[in-house]
C-alpha cells in the first residue's frame, strides 16, 4: 500500500530543495508520493529536471501564488 509524504522546503535556496528532496525520497517505498512546497522559483527546473534523471515520476508541478508545488511518484 503506497503512502503519501510531505516535504517543505520553503525558504531553501538552490541547491537545498532538490537535496531534501532527494534524502526524503531515499526512506520512502515505491509506489509512495512526495509532496513539496518551495519557494525558490528555480526549482521548477530542478526537480522536474532530478525527478526525470532519477526514474521517479512527476505528477503535478505548478505554481500557487507565492509557492511551487510538486507531487513525486516514487518508482525505484
Amino acid at each position: 500500500m503506497s503512502e503519501q509524504h510531505a516535504l517543505d522546503a520553503s525558504g531553501l535556496l538552490c541547491p537545498l530543495p532538490v537535496i531534501r528532496t532527494q534524502d526524503a525520497i531515499k526512506g520512502l517505498a515505491a509506489g509512495d508520493r512526495l509532496l513539496v512546497t518551495a519557494t525558490d522559483p528555480g526549482t521548477m527546473h530542478d526537480i522536474p529536471a532530478w525527478v526525470r534523471v532519477h526514474g521517479h515520476v512527476l505528477r503535478k508541478a505548478e505554481p500557487d501564488a507565492d509557492r511551487f508545488l510538486f507531487e513525486i511518484e516514487v518508482r525505484c
